[in-house]
């Protein structure tokens, strides 16, 4: 009867080990490519906040390109609408310069009437000599009558000069208004030309920044389907990853399943054998053994149950010398001629020339526009102002001598001259040597 029950025991337990699961991998396996894929994940997760810090930088720096652009952009409005302003006040003053060139001829034709008008009377009352002169004087019938005859060509000699000289002064006058405005016609039209020059240099300059920002926009537009990559790839190993811990969970859940079929078989086995024992209770020596069986079976069982367990988880001068070396040896180009786009002392230059000239000569190299000169060195104030700083204007640069005085290029009409630096609003004073 033991040896049918044993059987029997054996039958269940091949039976359940006939229809427990197979599974491709083993926990251990599983386990190691977990590991695998969790290294391969912080790698792609280092590789993506890469790919975010470099597109933080990115459109950082096109931020403020973005700013430059934008300061660029408000900087040629302005710079247009100065040109424009020009323009109104360069008509204005050929206008004004017409009226005055007509008040001139006015003026003249006026004084060579009345001086004509002069000679006439004067050739009438002296076209006989001193003989003629006397007979008007003693044609008069009196003495008072005499005297008033001479009174009144006297009177009418001092309003012929009193009116001609009126008129010479108006003509003079005239004539001065008429210099100073072609002065004025100049220096706007040299105006003109220095702010159409830095207008061009901007737009230049607002291409190339255009350009740049273009570039920042592939870039960062790479860098995103770079960073979309990643995150999908992250996606995609965070799915792997759970479906590796879902086939250990599978496995795991499998075992304890299987272990429960094997507990569940051999209580039911240890009940048959009980009750079989009580039923043969009358022979001793077979109770002896049986309980000896059961000691044995209890044991391996025992055995199994704790074998099973779980997985863990785990220029000539010298190069520096002071700003009144190079304020006075600009000095002794006063008087040379203005050219636009010029940059020879000697032969002609524009401000901003002739500034980048006198400079180069020290071994400097500045900007050769005067927008350019407008951020070189460091910015001071005008109270800080010492000899050698270039002073700004809108579209135009000049040298600072001290004590308010400048040297630059002029205008066409008067070259290179000294004049005041508070002639014109300041925009900015720039130290280039210390």
């Amino acid at each position: 009867m033991r040896k049918k029950l044993t059987g029997l025991t054996a039958f269940f337990l091949a039976f359940t080990l006939a229809f427990q699961p197979v599974y491709a991998k083993t926990r251990e396996e599983i386990q190691q490519e977990r590991e695998e894929k969790k290294q391969q994940q912080q790698s792609t997760q280092s590789k993506y906040n890469e790919t975010q810090g470099k597109l933080s930088d990115l459109q950082e720096e096109q931020d403020v390109l973005q700013e430059e652009i934008d300061e660029l952009d408000a900087q040629l409005v302005e710079i247009i609408a100065s040109v424009g302003l020009m323009e109104e006040q360069i008509a204005d003053t050929e206008a004004q310069i017409e009226q005055a060139q007509k008040d001139y001829d006015a003026a003249k034709a006026q004084e060579e009437a009345q001086y004509q008008a002069m000679k006439a009377r004067l050739r009438y009352l002296y076209e006989k000599g001193d003989t003629s002169y006397m007979e008007l004087l003693t044609k008069a019938s009196t003495w008072s009558d005499m005297l008033n005859q001479a009174e009144y060509i006297e009177k009418l000699h001092e309003y012929d000069q009193k009116m001609l000289n009126a008129y010479i002064a108006i003509k003079e006058e005239v004539e001065i208004k008429k210099n100073d405005l072609e002065d004025k016609k100049s220096d706007l039209e040299t105006q003109k030309y220095e702010l159409e020059e830095e207008e061009a240099a901007m737009e230049e300059l607002l291409e190339e920044k255009k350009a740049v920002s273009a570039d920042y926009d592939a870039q960062i537009a790479k860098v995103r389907q770079e960073a979309a990559a990643y995150k999908a790839q992250i996606k995609q190993q965070n799915a792997e990853l759970k479906q590796l811990d879902e086939e250990e969970n599978a496995i795991i859940k499998a075992e304890e399943e299987r272990r429960r079929k094997a507990e569940e078989e051999a209580r039911k086995a240890e009940e048959a054998r009980k009750a079989q024992e009580n039923q043969q209770s009358s022979g001793s020596s077979g109770s002896s053994s049986s309980s000896g069986s059961s000691s044995s079976s209890g044991s391996s069982s025992s055995g199994s149950s704790s074998s099973s367990g779980g997985g863990s988880k785990t220029v000539p001068p010298a190069t520096g010398s002071s700003g009144s070396d190079i304020a006075q040896y600009a000095c002794q180009f006063v008087g040379n001629p203005y050219v636009l786009g010029g940059t020879s002392l000697t032969d002609g230059a524009d401000c901003s020339g002739f500034i980048w000239a006198v400079y180069k000569q020290y071994g400097y190299s500045l900007p050769r526009t005067s927008s350019g000169q407008r951020s070189a060195g460091r910015e001071v104030s005008y109270e800080e102002a010492q000899p050698g700083d270039i002073i700004c204007y809108a579209g135009h640069v000049a040298l600072y001598l001290g004590g308010g005085r400048i040297v630059h290029a002029s205008t066409a009409r008067t070259g290179i001259k000294y004049g005041y630096a508070t002639y014109r609003p300041i925009l900015t004073v720039r130290r280039i040597v210390g």
